[in-house]
């Protein structure tokens, strides 16, 4: 007994080690820590260049730009739809990784602590994934509101999402401590999805938002004075020797807010999965790592998905009739996934044909 207590920890000390090292490493390349490395050593290897290598790279360099103005010529493009095309490439290569990465992990799980385990963290993987395709919709108002151009965006996501990593663990651990001490909350938590559910449904289109009004601004301009004037990329800037909260601040603040928010929700969603630590941290971190790229990829497109709120509202109110019965009838773990999949193939199914048949008026008029 003793043996296979300490076989069970230390199998999920490795799976910890593997899930940080995956992670890590993945976010390495994707916040480009690898480029810049590459970019130091060839800095260093090319210190000790002489005059004659200097002259063949300027003569280099006028060649590329020869080429580059060639191309321009070729295919004239302005500068931001090329840096969107780029972005948008960048965004479907890591949309896909981490999604990968992902299911590479729930093989890991299935194999060193069983299937019903990969099961509950798939489940809350995909789960999670869902729901933080709401936040989106609001990541659009945020920088629509604030002027924050394509090009910055995703400074403030970077920031956002990984502090909103930190925020969401706390939460994790302070809700399945609520569970686990005061039983009775399950019910306090499903009854708060049902509400959101309800509210998303009723709701028929996302408010504007108000900049001045925003009780993040507010409480933010209590520490520091707000500029709207936007700098480049910087969070903070100086105006006749004040420092000041430039736009990029004021979008990252209203974006922590936003997903403070959205955990809210998703939380409670997923403890009603499970309540296991390990699942509910990794399945989380998982989904939200990707919703950086997931951004990129939907940004231009995100109003063509109509039913997508609806699908999400339904399976929050099913999820919040999941827990309010638990303590009756505990619906299984491949019926949940099966809704929740089965949920959102009818949305985007409906939302793509609608988006055909509007397509198909506008090319008729």
């Amino acid at each position: 007994m003793d043996l296979s207590i300490g076989l069970s920890t230390h199998i999920s000390t490795l799976i910890w080690v593997i899930f940080v090292l995956i992670i890590g490493t993945a976010l390495a390349i994707d916040f480009g820590a690898l480029d810049k490395a590459k970019e130091i050593i060839k800095q260093e290897r090319t210190k000790g260049s002489n005059a004659s290598k200097k002259l063949l790279n300027q003569k280099e360099k006028n060649r590329h730009q020869i080429r580059i103005s060639t191309n321009n010529m070729m295919n004239p493009l302005h500068p931001q739809e090329e840096q969107k095309s780029e972005t948008f490439r960048r965004a479907l290569h890591w949309t896909i990784l981490w999604i990968s990465l992902a299911g590479v992990f729930a093989v890991i799980v299935y194999l060193a602590l069983g299937q019903e385990v990969a099961l509950l963290f798939t489940t809350g993987y995909v789960l999670e994934k869902s729901l933080s395709v709401d936040n989106m919709f609001v990541f659009l108002l945020i920088f629509s509101s604030l002027g924050i151009p394509y090009i910055y965006q995703h400074k403030v996501l970077m920031a956002g999402i990984l502090s909103a990593i930190a925020m969401r663990i706390g939460l994790i651990i302070a809700g399945v401590s609520l569970l686990e001490t005061f039983h009775w909350m399950i019910y306090l938590f499903g009854g708060l999805l049902l509400f959101t559910g309800i509210r998303m449904l009723m709701q028929k289109k996302e408010k504007k938002i108000e900049i001045e009004k925003n009780i993040a601004i507010k409480i933010l301009r209590k520490f520091i004075p707000v500029s709207l004037e936007l700098n480049g990329d910087k969070f903070l800037l100086r105006k006749n020797g004040l420092l000041l909260a430039s736009p990029m601040l004021v979008a990252l603040i209203i974006v922590e807010m936003t997903d403070l928010i959205f955990a809210l929700d998703s939380i409670p969603a997923i403890l009603a999965i499970t309540t296991d630590p390990f699942i509910v941290i990794t399945s989380n971190v998982f989904a939200i790592l990707g919703l950086r790229s997931l951004y990129f990829l939907l940004a231009g497109m995100m109003e063509k998905f109509y039913y997508l709120k609806s699908g999400l509202a339904a399976i929050l109110l099913f999820i919040g009739i999941k827990m309010v019965i638990s303590e009756y009838y505990e619906i299984p773990i491949t019926i949940s996934l099966a809704v929740i999949f089965g949920t959102l193939g009818v949305a985007i199914t409906l939302s793509l044909l609608r988006s055909s048949s509007v397509a198909d008026k506008d090319v008729q008029k």
